[in-house]
């Protein structure tokens, strides 16, 4: 686990903000607060802390965009991002509340802690498969292709195809990529793998293809070990990848800072939105939108994130439950949840999102993705 602490207010670079509040008047409450505490009886109010596991991916951008735009600080919260490997190790410190906040895929596992009596509850979007952003996909060996084993999602059946884990929805994508080429859940081999691991095993011809994610994808292409066979957009569209998760004691006991980090981290999603255009982070606000990536990733080649398919979010903040359950479906079927009746509505709230939503306002209709 790596811990690290990001502070500070950008300045305005002229890029369009996404929701109201903007630098100017974020100054303006800096100045009057100083002013302030120059009072004789007056006591600063110490900004309350939270603190927030995150992977360093692209998936993360609505917190980092909150996070350097000043907008957690304009709450009254003094964020602290804590950096973990994997989601699944977050799980556990969640349900202690050691963690406020954390995030990424939806697992068989996170069901089941819920089931163990650990409380933890999905309240955002954090990523997801939008039309037209492609970053996430099934690559296929490059001798395959060239050599015609592979022409169509039909020509899966056989393959050992690398996934982050089973019971994951990188799994479930395998799934509806079989179906949509015709074939069973058995028909093809799924290999659990890390993503540098699947670069490896591609590379050996230790596996035949990966359900991979940019810039995953852009490497193993650029570097002719694999040809990107489909996007999740063929087979999977819509796909809820990645969600924001609250500890249940952040959520309950600390209700009104978990309503405020809300607000905050829409506005964050919202100023990631805004950069998108195109299918890339090639929007008006794009080059701020990198600067902050290439500050809290640690892929810090601005080219890779100019050139990859970046992630998809609803501005809103809202999640595609739809994905979910069909997510769950296969997990039940290969017996890998512990309690059946086990429902996504048991581990949704999207109670802090409404609620932000009523301070904030909806965005445009045409930014919104369809909820179902």
């Amino acid at each position: 686990m790596e811990c690290y602490k990001t502070s500070g207010v950008a300045a305005n670079d002229g890029a369009p903000r996404q929701t109201g509040g903007n630098t100017l008047i974020f100054a303006k409450r800096l100045l009057f607060a100083f002013f302030l505490a120059g009072l004789p009886g007056f006591a600063a109010v110490a900004a309350e802390k939270v603190v927030v596991a995150t992977a360093r991916t692209i998936s993360d951008a609505g917190l980092y965009m909150a996070m350097d735009n000043g907008w957690f600080q304009e709450e009254g919260l003094d964020v602290e991002l804590v950096g973990f490997d994997t989601a699944a190790k977050m799980i556990a410190p969640l349900g202690r509340g050691d963690l406020d906040v954390g995030g990424g895929t939806v697992s068989a596992g996170l069901y089941n802690a819920v089931a163990r009596g650990i409380s933890l509850r999905i309240v955002a979007d954090k990523g997801s498969i939008k039309p037209g952003y492609a970053y996430a996909g099934i690559v296929i060996r490059k001798d395959h292709v060239d050599g015609g084993r592979f022409k169509s999602l039909a020509d899966l059946a056989g393959m050992k195809i690398a996934v982050v884990g089973k019971g994951t929805s990188n799994a479930s994508a395998l799934n509806e990529a079989l179906k949509h080429g015709g074939l069973a859940w058995r028909d093809a081999t799924p290999v659990e793998l890390s993503f540098p691991q699947m670069v490896v095993a591609l590379s050996n011809k230790a596996i035949d293809g990966a359900m991979m994610n940019e810039p995953t994808i852009s490497q193993v292409v650029r570097e002719g070990i694999a040809v990107k066979g489909a996007d999740y957009n063929d087979f999977y569209p819509g796909q809820q990848t990645a969600v924001l998760i609250y500890s249940e004691k952040f959520a309950t006991a600390r209700r009104e800072a978990a309503q405020k980090f809300m607000r905050a981290y829409i506005r964050g999603l919202r100023f990631y939105a805004g950069s998108l255009a195109g299918g890339r982070i090639a929007g008006a606000n794009a080059e701020r939108v990198i600067d902050i990536l290439v500050r809290h990733t640690g892929v810090t080649d601005r080219d890779v994130y100019r050139q990859a398919a970046p992630s998809g979010v609803d501005p809103d903040g809202r999640i595609g439950a739809s994905s979910l359950r069909n997510d769950l479906v296969l997990f039940k079927q290969e017996q890998l949840i512990d309690k059946p009746e086990m429902q996504v509505e048991d581990i949704v709230d999207m109670s802090f999102v409404e609620d932000a939503l009523r301070v904030l306002g909806a965005s445009a209709p045409e930014a919104r993705a369809p909820i179902k």
